[in-house]
C-alpha cells in the first residue's frame, strides 16, 4: 500500500454555504487535455476544446478546482516525477491554476487505495480543499472516474470520448457531451438552489405535500427543511405509504395523512365526499402558502384545485407535464429537467417558492435527531445489512440471488443481518437461511434507521431503505434496476457502489413488474462483486 503524490498548495475552504457543491474534481487525460498515453512531454499537451473558458466559469462561481489523475506511467518507468510536473505546469499555463493535484503513481497490481476506481484520490483532493467528498463533483471520461466518485459519495458527470465503453455511459449518474456541457450542468444545478429571491419575511404556516411512498418522502427532505427554515410552522400532507417516513423528517410540525387516489398505483374511484372532507381539513390547517412536491409524471393540478377551494392563497409546484395548463391554480409553476437527483428537484422547487437553502444547512438527506425506536437484538460487532425487498418487484433482486449474496458475504467473514417489513417475513427467512440473521418484521422504519446507522454498509435495491441508509450516512451497495434513472433515484451523497446491468432491456421503462424474462439486470450479478463492493466501501 502506497500513498498518492500531491501537487499544489491551497488554503482550506469552508464546507458550509448555500451552494450544492464546494469543489469540482477533474480527471486529466481525456477530460482536460487530449489523451496522449504515458505523456512526459509538455509540448504534447493539448487542451480539449473550450476547457479554459469552462474552468474559468467554475472559478468565477467560487468553486475550487482539483485534478484527480491516475499516472501509472510513473510505476512503469515511462516518465519521471519531474517530467510529470513539467507536464502539469504546462497544463496550468494553458488552463489556469488548480488548487490541488491528487496523483496516483501506482499500477493496477500495486494494491493502493488511491488508484481510480478506488475513492482515495477523491477523498484526498476534498480534504486538501478543506471540504468533504459529498460536496464535490467529479468530471471524467471513463467508468473508473464515475466509480471513484460514487464510492466517495461525490456527484459525477461523465464526458464520453472514443474510449468510453457504452456500458460505462449507461451506468453513469449524469452524462454531458463535452467539458463545457458538464460545467453547464453543474452551474445550472447550483443556480437552481440559489436563484430565487428569499422571502422578505418569515412565512407563518406552510402546507407542504408529498403523497407517495416512504422513499419519495425521504428524498424530499432537503426541500422540506428549506421551507421549514423560512416558516414558523410546516404541515406535511402525505399518503399512508409515506407516513412512517414523514415522522422521521426534521422540520415537520404536523402530519396530515390522506390517500390521494390520483397518486396511488392502484387507485380507487374518486369519492366526492372524501374530497369535500379533505378540502375542509386543508382549510383547517390555516396556511397561506403551499408547496406541492410530486414525481415527474404526476400533475399537481388536482390537488392545487383542492387547495384553492381550501382558501390557500399562494401555491407552488413542479409542473413537468408539458400540456397541463395551470391557469390560476399555480402561482409558481416550476420546471426541472429530467434526471436531476430528487433531493435537488425538491431544493430547486423550494428555492423557486422563496425558500432557498439556508447558508448553514447542507443539501443532504437527514433524519430527526430525537428518534427513539426499539432495535432488535443483533450479533455483537460489525455487521452488514442485506435488505432483499423493494417497493415494486421490478426493482428487487431475485430471492435466490439474494440468498447467494448472503452466503458469499458470510463466507467472507461478515456478520449479515437480513431486514424487511412485516409483510416480507417469508422473503427474509428464505434469504437469511443462507448464513444471515433474520430480522424481517422486527422493526418499523425508525428502528430500521437505527439499525442501518450502525451497519458497515447496506446491500439494497433502489427502494426506500436505500434512501434511509443515505439519510444516516451508511454506505450503500446499490443493486440498481435501471427501470428508473440512477442519477435521479440513486442513493444521494453517500458512498455507493452501483451493481447490475445498467444497459439491460428494462432500462428507463419505469416498469413495476420486470418486462424481461429472467430479470437480467440483477439476475446475472456475481455475488463476488457484492463482496468486493463491501470491501471497497467498508475496508478492514
Amino acid at each position: 500500500m502506497f500513498t498518492s503524490l500531491s501537487q499544489g498548495n491551497c488554503s482550506p475552504m469552508s464546507s458550509t454555504g448555500p451552494s450544492l457543491y464546494d469543489a469540482v474534481l477533474l480527471d486529466r487525460d481525456g477530460t482536460l487535455v487530449e489523451d496522449v498515453p504515458y505523456n512526459g512531454d509538455p509540448e504534447k499537451v493539448r487542451p480539449v476544446p473550450g476547457a479554459r473558458e469552462a474552468l474559468d466559469r467554475l472559478r468565477a462561481a467560487g468553486l475550487r478546482l482539483a485534478v484527480v489523475t491516475n499516472q501509472s506511467g510513473l510505476a512503469r518507468g515511462y516518465f519521471t516525477v519531474a517530467e510529470m510536473r513539467r507536464v502539469h505546469a504546462r497544463v496550468e499555463e494553458l488552463l489556469g491554476p488548480f488548487d490541488h493535484w491528487a496523483i496516483c503513481p501506482h499500477d493496477d497490481g500495486d494494491g493502493c487505495a488511491c488508484r481510480k476506481p478506488a475513492p482515495g484520490l477523491v477523498h484526498e483532493a476534498a480534504d486538501a480543499l478543506g471540504t468533504v467528498a459529498t460536496r464535490c463533483v467529479v468530471i471524467g471520461d471513463i467508468g473508473r472516474d464515475m466509480t471513484a466518485a460514487l464510492a466517495a459519495g461525490a456527484a459525477g458527470v461523465l464526458v464520453p470520448t472514443a474510449v468510453t465503453r457504452p456500458e460505462e455511459v449507461a451506468a453513469a449518474p449524469a452524462v454531458a457531451p463535452s467539458l463545457t456541457g458538464a460545467v453547464d450542468e453543474i452551474l445550472r444545478r447550483v443556480r437552481a438552489v440559489r436563484a430565487a429571491t428569499p422571502r422578505s419575511t418569515r412565512a407563518g404556516t406552510v402546507l407542504v405535500v408529498r403523497s407517495d411512498s416512504a422513499g419519495d418522502v425521504l428524498v424530499t427532505g432537503p426541500g422540506i427543511r428549506a421551507v421549514a427554515a423560512g416558516a414558523d410552522r410546516v404541515v406535511l400532507l402525505c399518503g399512508p405509504r409515506g407516513r412512517a417516513a414523514a415522522e422521521l423528517l426534521p422540520g415537520v410540525d404536523e402530519i396530515v395523512e390522506w390517500a390521494l387516489p390520483w397518486i396511488d398505483g392502484s387507485p380507487e374511484p374518486v369519492d366526492p365526499e372524501d374530497m369535500r372532507r379533505l378540502t375542509a381539513r386543508l382549510a383547517a390547517v390555516g396556511a397561506d402558502d403551499a408547496v406541492i412536491f410530486t414525481s415527474f409524471h404526476q400533475s399537481p393540478l388536482p390537488l392545487a384545485l383542492l387547495l384553492r377551494l381550501a382558501g390557500i392563497a399562494h401555491i407552488s409546484a413542479i409542473s413537468a407535464i408539458s400540456d397541463d395548463y395551470p391557469g390560476a391554480l399555480l402561482d409558481v409553476r416550476h420546471r426541472v429537467p429530467a434526471g436531476v437527483p430528487e433531493p435537488e428537484r425538491a431544493l430547486s422547487l423550494a428555492a423557486a417558492a422563496g425558500y432557498p437553502l439556508p447558508p448553514d444547512d447542507q443539501p443532504a438527506l437527514r433524519l430527526r435527531t430525537d428518534l427513539d425506536a426499539p432495535v432488535p437484538d443483533r450479533p455483537a460487532g460489525d455487521y452488514v445489512v442485506v435488505h432483499p425487498g423493494a417497493s415494486v418487484p421490478a426493482r428487487a433482486c431475485p430471492p435466490q440471488h439474494c440468498a447467494e449474496i448472503v452466503a458469499a458475504l458470510a463466507a467472507a467473514g461478515h456478520r449479515v443481518l437480513v431486514t424487511g417489513g412485516s409483510d416480507e417475513r417469508e422473503l427474509t427467512a428464505r434469504v437469511a437461511a443462507a448464513g444471515g440473521v433474520d430480522l424481517g418484521g422486527t422493526t418499523g422504519l425508525a428502528g430500521l434507521a437505527r439499525l442501518l446507522a450502525d451497519a458497515r454498509c447496506v446491500v439494497v435495491g433502489n427502494t426506500g431503505p436505500a434512501h434511509l441508509a443515505a439519510a444516516v450516512g451508511t454506505p450503500v451497495v446499490s443493486l440498481f434496476a435501471p427501470t428508473v434513472p440512477f442519477g435521479q433515484w440513486g442513493p444521494y451523497r453517500v458512498p455507493t457502489v452501483r451493481l447490475g446491468d445498467a444497459a439491460a432491456p428494462c432500462r428507463d421503462t419505469r416498469a413495476t413488474a420486470c418486462p424481461v424474462p429472467g430479470h437480467p439486470c440483477l439476475g446475472g450479478l456475481d455475488p463476488a462483486r457484492v463482496v468486493a463492493a463491501v470491501r471497497t466501501l467498508a475496508p478492514g
